[in-house]
């Protein structure tokens, strides 16, 4: 069984983030929400691995619920 990665794992972390900010820039707030959902589609797609993605999916649960 694969184990998801909760570290920082991205090179330049805060150069995406800001790709990430300047992508919803002008959207409204449906715009916006539809833009998260194709991006996290895309990128479940490419991970592939059920199991990660189950992980995934609990550790944001989890995540909200201490918010």
């Amino acid at each position: 069984m694969s184990t998801l990665i909760l570290t920082p794992n991205i090179p330049n972390g805060d150069d995406f983030y800001e790709k990430l900010l300047n992508a919803h820039e002008g959207l409204s707030k449906e715009q916006s929400d539809a833009l998260n959902a194709r991006l996290i589609l895309v990128l479940s797609n490419h991970i592939g691995d059920i199991d990660i993605l189950e992980q995934a999916l609990d550790a944001a649960k989890t995540a909200g619920q201490a918010a």
